[in-house]
């Protein structure tokens, strides 16, 4: 019915008018292998007495959640912990996609991307549809876990985001994955990429 309550959000994509904007690398790319690229978003979730930010890394070919960090603030450090790690376990992206909120435009997520060797794409302003599988992500979680259950606080907030997470890697399959999950995709086109 189109029906929406009405309060104010967060604005997660504040950008910061002295940082520097990447131009977007993504249009007509044909996205197929794993590592490929990787897109970064944040959005709020609502808690009970205000909202709290999650980031999450994604692998664009396969839908799997590379890493994601939850935090109470929107300093970058968070963003910054979720690139690491997914860096760490999964290796780089040759692109890393993200929008032009000050904490993908600022020194610390560049300097990470750049000492990786990792190209950086930027959404167009305002295009939330040049990174729309992360938005379809944010929308899969909230529908399906974080607007079910009235959340309280940071605690509960973690633990329903991980075994949503969890569920969305391993146990739910896609139609664009040929009913993959994430995670079977992501190895399967890894072993494809060592036998070629």
């Amino acid at each position: 019915m189109g029906l929406e309550a009405i309060y104010k959000r967060p604005r997660t994509s504040q950008p910061h008018p002295q940082h520097p904007v990447f131009p977007y690398l993504l249009r007509q790319m044909q996205i197929d292998r794993p590592n490929q690229v990787g897109g970064a978003d944040i959005t709020f979730m609502p808690v009970k007495n205000g909202f709290l930010y999650l980031v999450a890394i994604m692998d664009w070919a396969t839908r799997k959640v590379l890493s994601w960090r939850l935090s109470n603030t929107m300093h970058a450090d968070f963003c910054v912990e979720a690139l690491n790690e997914a860096v760490a376990k999964h290796g780089p992206p040759e692109i890393m996609n993200a929008d032009q909120g000050s904490q993908f435009t600022g020194s610390a997520w560049i300097t990470t991307l750049t000492e990786a060797g990792v190209r950086i794409s930027m959404d167009g302003r305002g295009r939330y549809l040049d990174n729309i599988f992360i938005e379809r992500l944010w929308r899969s979680l909230k529908q399906e876990a974080i607007y079910l259950e009235e959340t309280t606080d940071g605690f509960q907030a973690r633990r329903v985001i991980k075994e949503w997470m969890t569920f969305y890697n391993t146990k739910r399959p896609h139609s664009a994955l040929d009913r993959q999950t994430p995670d079977d995709a992501y190895c399967v086109g890894l072993e494809q990429q060592k036998a070629a």
